[in-house]
């Protein structure tokens, strides 16, 4: 006597059986690590050790470097890779927070993507941890949100107390608005190759110089200080989102 074993059991032995097979397909990961080197022109940055020269044969020293990096996400072809809770500061003065890592999956990536400065979204957030803590002193207020980059230090051609300079540059919103989108493909032969249990490297630089030109003159003579969202802060950020380049990518 043949059984008919009805359609609607035949399907759901048919789904177990696939959502077992599924299961036993494990992502393979890898690490991807970012090293940022701070420069000015083509020297390391020097916090309060070195004058610098800008463009318009102004001297100055650095006592404070420091900018967010966020949202951060491994561009390719025809796949990317976004980090979770993408959001670091990277500060001169702490030699650890210069570097670091996230996991994804085993890929091959040309190129990379972040934001400079935090998101519109967590500006408006209030305080919160990690980098984005207010003890971090890159906060303003709710209403202003973050500073996203920010550089202190001393020139004699400020008309300052002290001959100091200071560029605290945010603003998230309207005509003003500084976050800048930076999209860096990897140098000519390269790629990232993220493999199984292995940590992938992209090495980036920083050019400081990059503040004071291009494509805004911003002359220390004239403008020593900008602590406040506003024109200024977005032409400040228009000249800072030239300053990064990719110097190289070595896979393991």
């Amino acid at each position: 006597m043949k059984v008919k074993v009805p359609y609607f059991l035949l399907a759901i032995a048919a789904f177990i059986l696939f959502a077992g097979c599924q299961k036993s397909i494990v992502a393979k990961t890898g690490m991807v690590k970012f090293t940022f080197r701070n420069m000015v022109n083509t020297a390391p940055m020097a916090l309060d050790a070195t004058t610098y020269t800008n463009a318009f044969g102004e001297t100055y020293t650095i006592s404070r470097f420091k900018y967010y990096v966020s949202n951060i996400r491994l561009t390719g072809t025809s796949t990317k890779a976004i980090e979770n809770e993408s959001y670091h500061l990277v500060d001169e003065s702490i030699p650890g927070s210069l570097s670091f890592s996230f996991e994804t999956d085993e890929n091959t990536f040309s190129g990379i993507s972040f934001l400079l400065g935090v998101d519109s979204t967590r500006n408006v957030s209030g305080a919160q941890t990690g980098a984005l803590d207010p003890l971090n002193d890159m906060f303003w207020t709710w209403n202003s949100g973050y500073i996203m980059a920010k550089m202190e230090g001393t020139s004699p051609q400020s008309n300052q107390a002290g001959s100091k300079i200071e560029y605290h540059i945010g603003g998230f919103s309207g005509v003003n608005n500084t976050l800048k989108t930076i999209d860096l493909a990897f140098p000519a032969g390269k790629t990232l190759i993220i493999s199984e249990g292995k940590t992938s490297n992209v090495r980036l630089e920083a050019d400081f110089n990059k503040w004071w030109q291009t494509p805004n003159d911003i002359k220390i003579v004239n403008l020593p200080v900008c602590t406040t969202p506003g024109a200024l802060a977005k032409q400040v950020a228009d000249n800072y989102s030239k300053m990064f380049t990719i110097t190289d990518v070595v896979n393991n």
